[in-house]
Formats: C-alpha cells, sequence, structure tokens
C-alpha cells in the first residue's frame, strides 16, 4: 500500500514539474512569434502642397561615422532638430558609396513614424562622391515654418557650365535677373573631385548664408559639367504671381506643390513618355500640373538617357512658361532597372 502512494506522489510530482517547464516553453515560443511580427512603415506622399512664405530650407552635417544606415540615422536626427518644429514637405538623398539606397526611405519613414512627425516627399540619387571622404549620405531638406519668412516669395534658378566658375557666374545673373534678395539653398552637381572642391570654396563666398552642398554625380563623368540649382528670397514680389526669365521663375503665388523622385523605366522614348504621364498625374492629385512646373530636375544616368527625356518633356511642359533645373548624369536611382527619375516643384492650378 505504502509502495501505491509513493508510486502515485511520484507521478503527480513528475506532472507538476513537466508543466512548470511547459509553462516558460510556451511563453518564449509566443514571445518569438510576436517578434517576428514586422511593423509595416508607411511609404511618404508622392506630392505635397507648401506655403511658399513659408518654406524654409536645410542640410545635415556630412558624417563620416559608421556605415550607410547609421549614417542616414543621424542625418535625418540632425534635420529633425535643425527644423524646431516645422513641418518637413520634401527630403532629398545623395547617396556614395555601394549601400542599398532603398535603406534610405526606410529609415525616414521608421523615425518620422516612431516621432509621429508626418513624411515628406522623398528624393533619393546615387552619386560619385561627397566632399567629405568617408561620408556615405548628403541630406537636404524643405521645411514650412510656423511664421512666414519669404512676404514677397522665392525665385528658383538653374545653370549648368563646364566650369564651376562659369557655372556660378551664371547662377548669380540669373538669380539677380529675378530680382532675388538672399540666396536660402544651393545645391551644385559636378563632374570631378577637383571641381567639387573648387567649386565648395567659391560658393562659400559667392552665397555667403545659404545652404550649400556639392557632390560628384558620377565617378568617371564622360564630360566635364558642373550644374547648380537655387532658391532665394525675393526682394518685391512678382507682378501677376510668377515670373518665367531665362534660368530662373519668380514665385509669389501664395502655394507651391512639392512632388518626389519619379522613376522611370527602360530606355525608349515611349518608356520617357511614360514617367512623365505618371509625374502628371502625381501633380493632378495635388491639384497642378507639369505645365505648372517652376522647377524640374532630371536624374539621368547616362547623357543618352538625358537627351533622350529632352526629346519627350517638351510635349508636357509650357514652352512659353519653361521651368529652372538641371539634367546632369548621374551614377545610380533606387532601383537597379531605372533609367532615370523626375522632381518637380509646381503651382496649384490657376495659382498663377
Amino acid at each position: 500500500m505504502i509502495t501505491s502512494v509513493r508510486v502515485v506522489a511520484a507521478a503527480i510530482s513528475t506532472v507538476f514539474l513537466l508543466c512548470a517547464a511547459a509553462e516558460p516553453l510556451q511563453k518564449k515560443k509566443k514571445d518569438e512569434d510576436f517578434t517576428q511580427t514586422l511593423e509595416v512603415l508607411p511609404d511618404p506622399p508622392a506630392a505635397l502642397p507648401a506655403e511658399t512664405a513659408r518654406l524654409g530650407f536645410l542640410s545635415a552635417p556630412l558624417s563620416t561615422k559608421g556605415l550607410l544606415s547609421q549614417q542616414s540615422r543621424d542625418a535625418v536626427k540632425s534635420l529633425v532638430k535643425a527644423a524646431r518644429g516645422a513641418q518637413f514637405i520634401q527630403i532629398r538623398a545623395y547617396v556614395a558609396g555601394t549601400g542599398d539606397l532603398r535603406r534610405i526611405q526606410s529609415i525616414v519613414s521608421e523615425y518620422f513614424t516612431e516621432k509621429r512627425l508626418s513624411l515628406p516627399v522623398l528624393s533619393v540619387v546615387q552619386v560619385g562622391a561627397l566632399p567629405v571622404e568617408g561620408a556615405q549620405v548628403q541630406l537636404e531638406a524643405a521645411v514650412q515654418s510656423r511664421k512666414p519668412a519669404n512676404p514677397s516669395g522665392l525665385v528658383f534658378a538653374s545653370a549648368e557650365a563646364q566650369s564651376p566658375a562659369s557655372v556660378l557666374e551664371r547662377l548669380r545673373a540669373a538669380l539677380s535677373a529675378a530680382g532675388s534678395a538672399a540666396p536660402l539653398r544651393v545645391t551644385c552637381a559636378v563632374s570631378s573631385a577637383e571641381a567639387m572642391q573648387i567649386l565648395h570654396k567659391a560658393a562659400s563666398s559667392a552665397f555667403s548664408g545659404a545652404v550649400f552642398t556639392v557632390h560628384q554625380a558620377q565617378r568617371l563623368a564622360v564630360q566635364p559639367v558642373s550644374a547648380c540649382t537655387a532658391v532665394a528670397r525675393l526682394s518685391t514680389p512678382a507682378a501677376g504671381g510668377v515670373r518665367y526669365l531665362p534660368g530662373a521663375v519668380a514665385v509669389s503665388a501664395p502655394k507651391l506643390v512639392l512632388a518626389g523622385a519619379q522613376l522611370a523605366f527602360r530606355y525608349q522614348e515611349s518608356d520617357a513618355r511614360l514617367a512623365f504621364q505618371r509625374l502628371e498625374k502625381t501633380l493632378e492629385s495635388a491639384s497642378s500640373s507639369l505645365r505648372q512646373c517652376v522647377l524640374l530636375n532630371v536624374y539621368p544616368l547616362s547623357p543618352q538617357i538625358a537627351s533622350l527625356v529632352a526629346k519627350v518633356r517638351g510635349e508636357f511642359l509650357d514652352a512659353a512658361r519653361p521651368p529652372a533645373g538641371v539634367a546632369a548624369p548621374y551614377e545610380g536611382l533606387p532601383s537597379l532597372d531605372a533609367a532615370f527619375a523626375l522632381e518637380a516643384i509646381a503651382l496649384p492650378s490657376g495659382g498663377s
């Protein structure tokens, strides 16, 4: 009898121990299953409206700490801190090296979602090099501040030339003709590391006070080129709300629409035409159109693709009111199949 009791007690003890051991295993399995569920990050918007008078421009300092992901996170944090609560409208990323360009969108979406900030439109292109060795990403941003800073409006200007000195001279002339009071941002692409250093030094004195960034667009450029775009504050309002000049557009209209980079695939005229049609639909969704463009930047991967885009763009733009913008060849785009990208700033329909 005693033996039977002992057997029963031992069996009960064994069952208890097995149940106790199974509980943390089940809990651990549930925890593992939970951590495997990844949050789906939102995509950046294709286009956003902004008030012309409240637009401001920022750039993150270059860093050599870590690789692309860490440098990108640090740059985004720097921009958010510098914005001081202003709403982000656009972020443009120039990525050097061989890192995955798609990481930029993931990092921007992740950080902005975590901080409960509204996502900006996004443009990402690969460049040949940045001014600081070891730096892998340069971020620029357009933000909408709480208070008006450009009461008379903005001027968007662009220039292309073979030498850094010539491009700065042309850019200054375009800004002056449009009635600019103070440059706010100057962005330049060049074809060599030497030109990058020359332009960086020259622009620091020519456009003091402006946010200035420069990059080598391709590692092995086919021909020398320096291409710059600039945004400046107008000294007096543009008559009628908008004024088109050679190489510049002065805008005093109250609203603008900023569109992120629209990728184009394959290399036929029909493919280029399709990219413009997609950008047109994007702008239409924001109550704008390509014929209302004040700035159209093209990021082709070769001079031949740039020529292809030039053949097609006239079908979609107003020849009497050409936008500012550049089309220097770049190193790469976020998709390996992409041939070029389009990036636009436009007036809302009837905005002029």
